[in-house]
């Protein structure tokens, strides 16, 4: 197989790699721009753990060829944070209301809500549990993972009006 370069942003960070045409961009991602916070869980596109934003909109990264990522800016849950914040208002939501366990699927948790949220920013916790039913989670039973969403829509909603 012939190798490609892609050139990318990461993070706000421009990453070059060389891929092979079936590389994922969960591996690339993991392998060459140092996103270790990407994780690989069901490696079939079901669980919603490995979810990053790609030019803007959620994907399982395990699914999506590293070179569809190419001239493309991709978030993970670490470029949710602003430029000299610890953490963006909804992973302290999070933290706040007890929103993960084993936190291996927050990150993913995370960037499907704060992308749903920006498009819908009235969105009722069914509207929620609906936007996040692709992101699986073994351990909390959703209840406090919708709160802390919810809570941060709400701390949103009042600094917005």
């Amino acid at each position: 197989m012939s190798k490609h370069e892609i050139s990318l942003q990461v993070n706000g960070r421009p990453v070059e790699a060389v891929v092979e045409p079936n590389m994922s961009l969960l591996e690339l991602l993991r392998t060459q721009a140092g996103a270790s916070e990407v994780k690989l869980g069901c490696g079939e596109g079901v669980c919603g753990t490995c979810t990053v934003l790609l030019a803007g909109e959620p994907v399982n990264s395990c699914l999506v060829f590293a070179v569809q990522a190419e001239g493309h800016e991709v978030t993970t849950v670490r470029g949710l944070a602003g430029e000299g914040e610890e953490l963006h208002p909804l992973q302290r939501s999070f933290l706040e209301h007890a929103g993960s366990q084993c936190g291996f699927c927050t990150p993913g948790m995370l960037l499907t809500a704060k992308w749903y949220l920006d498009g819908h920013p009235a969105a009722g916790r069914e509207e929620l549990r609906a936007a996040l039913a692709g992101n699986l989670c073994r351990c909390t039973g959703y209840t406090k993972i919708l709160d802390a969403v919810e809570a941060y829509r709400d701390l949103e909603v009042t600094h917005v009006d």
